[in-house]
């Protein structure tokens, strides 16, 4: 409709552009002129004018009226969309801190930031007395228990063949038993130090390394450690792992707002780096606000396709939060705003007739926008055109 309106004024050649929009304007001043100050409910407020002046409504001249285009207040349902602001983080579900169970110096370190890696697969090696003392303690149990056990074999035997006494019996049996606990107990420190096929370390050669291995599979996000650094047992974080291919974006969700927003609700996630679309879910919401910000936090598990989205990126986060209903909506060409940045609409007031009125406004998608105060369902306002009342009653005052 605005190409229209350029092409029939004589505006569309670039030579008589300011040679139209004065002649589409030399034909609304004068009539303006003529225009009634008795509508209460207009209100005129152009760059040079102030708040308390009265409404003036002006008149467009019939053969110019087929270029503004005069749009119908509806009201409709319109989608609820709540725009946060929010950053992302680890999704705590499938991030973890990797922690080495021995303490010792850093041997070897065999993966780095960003490397992709599987469970179970060997980060660095620490060389460890504890663990060089603890696998001699297994293989010297698992010998000892196995001693045992033939003895006692041995013992059964004779004992049915009337060899020994019960006694004789009784001790090689309790021997079995004491040395298969301590067998055990060296088999369970190994495997507590991470070590998870005991028994197959008396085919390996004798070292002090132990390994570290992934406890997830994921993408190393963190090394914390260097070669050679010394580092406790329990205590040390060596890397972090997360799996990138969900993330968390955590929104502030203002107060006059936290009833629209519940557990759930599908979210569209944008960032400016990217012109992707990411989608999500609201999955949590805190049980209390920030006393500092005075917004509630939410969480939202999001899908990272590519793994574009990285951790403390800035986004926006667009909540699907219902529907609203009865919305009054006016075409997006129809809101103006004057040299206060506030808000309005010419309204259809008469007989090719307008009038300046404030409006506050809602949401605004799919090219309409919601208007929540200043207007009523019915009214007729001025949509494509409307710039060129701005321009019309701006001059007139």
């Amino acid at each position: 409709m605005r190409e229209t309106t350029q092409s029939t004024l004589g505006l569309a050649a670039p030579g008589y552009r300011g040679a139209g929009l004065l002649l589409f304007l030399s034909l609304l001043l004068p009539a303006a002129g003529c225009g009634d100050r008795s509508a209460s409910e207009m209100t005129s407020y152009s760059a040079r004018a102030k708040a308390g002046e009265q409404a003036q409504l002006f008149t467009v001249p019939p053969e110019q009226m087929p270029h503004v285009q005069v749009a119908t207040v509806e009201s409709v349902s319109l989608p609820r969309r709540l725009r946060l602001t929010g950053t992302v983080a680890f999704d705590g579900f499938h991030t973890t801190p990797v922690i080495t169970e021995v303490g010792g110096p850093v041997s070897r370190i065999l993966v780095s930031p960003g490397q992709k890696v599987k469970a179970g697969q060997v980060l660095l090696y620490v060389s460890s007395p504890d663990y060089a003392q603890a696998r001699a303690a297994y293989l010297k149990a698992r010998s000892a228990y196995d001693l045992a056990e033939k003895n006692y074999t041995r013992a059964q035997d004779l004992y049915a063949h009337h060899a020994i006494a019960e006694r004789d019996l009784q001790q090689a049996e309790s021997d079995r038993n004491q040395a298969q606990a301590d067998f055990q107990a060296a088999e369970e420190g190994l495997q507590v130090l991470g070590v998870a096929h005991p028994e197959a370390l008396g085919k390996l050669p004798a070292t002090s390394e132990l390994p570290l291995l992934a406890p997830i599979s994921g993408e190393v996000v963190e090394r914390l450690v260097a070669p050679g650094q010394l580092i406790q047992s329990g205590a040390t974080q060596c890397f972090t792992i997360s799996n990138m291919s969900t993330v968390w974006v955590l929104a502030n969700i203002y107060q006059n707002a936290l009833a629209e927003v519940h557990v759930g609700d599908p979210v569209s996630i944008q960032a400016d780096t990217y012109p992707d679309v990411f989608q999500g879910r609201i999955s949590y919401i805190a049980a209390a606000l920030d006393p500092g910000t005075r917004t509630l936090q939410a969480r939202i598990d999001t899908q990272n396709p590519g793994e574009k989205l990285k951790k403390d990126m800035y986004v926006t986060a667009t909540v699907e939060a219902g529907t609203i209903a009865g919305a009054l909506v006016v075409p997006d060409a129809a809101v103006l705003r004057d040299a206060e940045n506030q808000p309005f609409v010419y309204v259809l007031a008469g007989q090719n007739q307008f009038g300046r009125r404030p409006v506050q406004l809602g949401e605004s998608q799919g090219g309409r926008t919601q208007i929540t105060s200043g207007l009523k369902a019915g009214e007729k306002v001025a949509g494509d055109g409307s710039l060129f009342l701005q321009f019309a009653n701006s001059l007139q005052q």
